[in-house]
């Protein structure tokens, strides 16, 4: 192919492949995101914009081992009741609404900054459900709790979601800077989230309403949630130490494997495939579309944008991330922040941006998806408008705040 017609080729995929990544699916086919994912980089490849060499190279193996690292870590924690555990000890100790609301979004957002956030909203919301349904509550503002403080939560550390996980490998942030960064507007951003909660719920939340008690079942493999426990706090000991994130979360994850209790097939069942698949497939298109359409006349024209303002990288960050996802938004911004003169305070304010505007609609990420997937399976409804009146706010403030911060550090 000419050169034209390559970038033209190129481009309808790049923007196809982003499309159904940010609806979801392609009307009138079965084909997902990770399909979609994978079909688009397939076929650059298949039409010679990539060699087969150019694409083995693109795929950030990094980014895919922390990942595949960390959900087997989590599958554990799953399989052995970990957090069947935590949600019988809230019931248990809770004693009024506003207490329930706090332990709920503090629960989800410190097990949201060192485990994958999506995974944490698809364990703790039919647990959440459950509990405030059989404590006769409204379940709407503990769901968002959920939601909105898992987001904010995993902005605290590299393990915290995805984007994260492939910020820290481009960046080469260490895991204890990132945190000591970001960590701050992680908890100033929780206790946003509940005030706002808060306020927009006056009627769940009246003074001197008592909870029934409840006891919910727990549970819980003892053995196994130990040696995970164990395992898991290890690993962040040596997170923080300065050793390399993917070697530990992989090695962590493999020696989780060897038991002589627990068939590896059910740790398996727990992992997300179709997410690193995902991964896996839009490495690939956005390396393509770098090497067919990102030249230095294009790289020098996003620069007049002055990426290098918080501000205004926030701005397009988060614009961007709510149009095709966070995840893809990393990716299409990634030429544009090496070259800058500061890159790391860049890629953080990236890392900021991108995970906080996730609360701003109900579909801003994939974790609110799944708190609302899961809810309604489990009998409870959270509306696209009952989360845009707490969500909106929330991200313009909560960005804000992370501006000033990462403008002063």
């Amino acid at each position: 192919m000419s050169a034209d017609l390559t970038l033209t080729f190129t481009l309808l995929v790049f923007i196809a492949t982003y499309a159904v990544i940010a609806i979801g699916k392609l009307p009138g086919y079965r084909i997902d995101r990770a399909g979609a994912a994978l079909l688009g980089g397939s076929v650059l490849v298949g039409v010679g914009v990539l060699t087969p060499q150019e694409a083995y190279a693109a795929v950030d193996i990094d980014t895919i081992v922390l990942l595949l690292g960390m959900m087997i870590v989590v599958a554990n924690l799953r399989v052995s009741g970990f957090f069947r555990v935590v949600n019988a000890y809230i019931a248990r100790h809770v004693r009024r609404p506003v207490t329930l609301l706090v332990a709920i979004a503090a629960a989800s957002g410190v097990l949201s900054a060192f485990l994958v956030n999506d995974t944490i909203c698809l364990v703790m919301t039919p647990l959440v459900t459950e509990l405030t349904l059989r404590m006769k509550r409204n379940p709407v503002p503990y769901l968002l709790a959920v939601a909105m403080c898992s987001n904010i939560g995993s902005v605290a550390t590299i393990t915290g979601n995805p984007q994260n996980m492939i910020i820290g490998s481009l960046s080469q942030v260490s895991y204890g800077a990132f945190a000591a960064t970001l960590a701050p507007i992680a908890l100033f951003g929780m206790v946003a989230a509940v005030l706002l909660i808060l306020a927009m719920h006056r009627r769940e939340f009246r003074a001197g309403e008592r909870l029934p008690t409840v006891r919910l079942p727990a549970h819980h493999h003892r053995t196994l949630m130990t040696k995970t426990l164990v395992v898991l706090a290890a690993m962040i000991v040596l997170f923080f130490l300065g050793q390399p994130v993917a070697k530990v979360a992989i090695v962590g994850g493999s020696l989780l494997l060897l038991t002589r209790r627990v068939s590896p097939t059910k740790i398996y069942r727990q992992i997300d495939w179709p997410l690193l698949v995902m991964f896996t497939g839009l490495f690939i298109v956005v390396a393509a579309l770098e090497k067919v359409a990102v030249g230095p006349q294009a790289i020098a024209a996003v620069g007049r944008l002055r990426l290098d303002d918080p501000t205004v990288l926030s701005g397009i960050t988060a614009i961007l991330s709510n149009l095709v996802s966070n995840v893809p938004a990393v990716l299409v911004l990634k030429p544009f922040v090496e070259p800058l003169a500061d890159s790391q305070r860049a890629w953080l304010v990236i890392a900021m941006a991108s995970t906080l505007a996730g609360n701003f609609t109900l579909v801003g990420s994939v974790a609110n998806l799944i708190v609302a997937e899961r809810a309604r399976a489990h009998g409870a409804t959270l509306g696209f408008w009952s989360y845009f009146r707490v969500g909106a706010p929330l991200t313009m403030l909560t960005i804000a705040a992370g501006i000033v911060w990462l403008s002063l550090v």
